[in-house]
């Protein structure tokens, strides 16, 4: 008894580890400015990517100066939904939000005003989502400039943006803690984005500087906490060519981080298993034309074929 009793426990177990590898990979995106929408593909190894509903748009922007939906942001939460932020202007004081049960139907646009405070903000660009799980709760975060607040950086930006990293926490997407400061690396910063390893939190940027000399490369930072203090930024961990938007996703054996090749219209990304040694794989993943700045995460694959079959 004692050993079918085991057997029975060795097949629940091997049952559950086939059921934990019945997921895909989802890369929501915009395309152009950003006018139409959001965009979804999928991938089964993280290498090629398929464009969903013929490259359509998935939901149409309705809020912001501009309604627009660039950098779009989709975080699965702990509570069932696929919680979305993302850009909704180039001139606004807050970010846009909405949710899903399925990535088809949307609940109603929301603009969240995480900068109406600072009447001198120019922009809350790139916003993204991360889950602190000592405070359990969710951490949306962007980049903002507010002309004159850090000075010694005013003219190192394009059109003299200086941007920092801010962020508020929130429970349940209703209400929202007061916005703070989250990364002054002392240099002009936007596109950041957290994961976890083991107990250490890593963020990876965007060094926006453009002046004197042009940095426009993606590096990483690190904190013992979601919210800092954080390290000095490392050395970059893209090559000679601008990157922007990046995305992380940990796959069986390394950790894959996807990037915007803004400036070569194309996407890449960046390998590594220690945080310390980075490949370069652009050349073995494959992107269709016009995908732009946007989010990997994963789902059942039962969501994906949902998706497929209503479409």
């Amino acid at each position: 008894m004692k050993i079918l009793n085991h057997l029975f426990v060795l097949f629940l177990i091997t049952l559950s580890s086939g059921c934990n590898k019945k997921e895909v990979y989802l890369f929501s995106y915009f395309k152009g400015n950003g006018e139409d929408g959001l965009h979804l593909a999928y991938s089964k190894d993280g290498k090629r990517w398929n464009k969903l509903n013929n490259d359509q748009s998935f939901l149409i922007p309705a809020i912001g100066k501009h309604k627009l939906m660039r950098d779009p942001c989709i975080f699965p939460g702990l509570d069932g939904y696929y919680h979305m932020v993302w850009t909704v202007s180039w001139g606004d004081s807050g970010i846009g939000y909405a949710n899903s049960k399925d990535l088809i139907n949307w609940s109603e646009q929301q603009l969240i005003p995480v900068m109406k405070h600072e009447p001198k903000a120019l922009n809350c660009w790139a916003p993204e989502i991360s889950y602190d799980e000592e405070q359990e709760q969710y951490m949306i975060y962007w980049s903002t400039t507010i002309p004159g607040r850090f000075p010694a950086t005013d003219h190192t930006g394009d059109n003299n943006y200086n941007h920092r990293m801010y962020y508020t926490t929130t429970k349940d997407f209703k209400t929202f803690s007061e916005t703070k400061i989250l990364y002054d690396g002392g240099f002009n910063v936007i596109d950041g984005s957290i994961v976890k390893v083991n107990d250490q939190y890593i963020m990876v940027i965007k060094d926006e500087t453009r002046y004197p000399k042009p940095e426009k490369n993606l590096k990483i930072v690190w904190s013992g906490n979601s919210t800092g203090p954080w390290s000095k930024p490392s050395e970059p961990i893209t090559g000679n060519y601008w990157a922007e938007g990046p995305s992380i996703i940990q796959t069986d054996n390394e950790w894959v981080v996807y990037f915007d090749k803004y400036a070569e219209g194309s996407m890449g990304a960046v390998s590594t298993s220690d945080w310390e040694n980075w490949t370069d794989i652009s050349d073995g993943i494959y992107f269709h034309e016009g995908v732009r700045h946007g989010t990997v995460f994963k789902v059942p694959l039962k969501v994906l074929e949902n998706i497929q079959n209503s479409l």
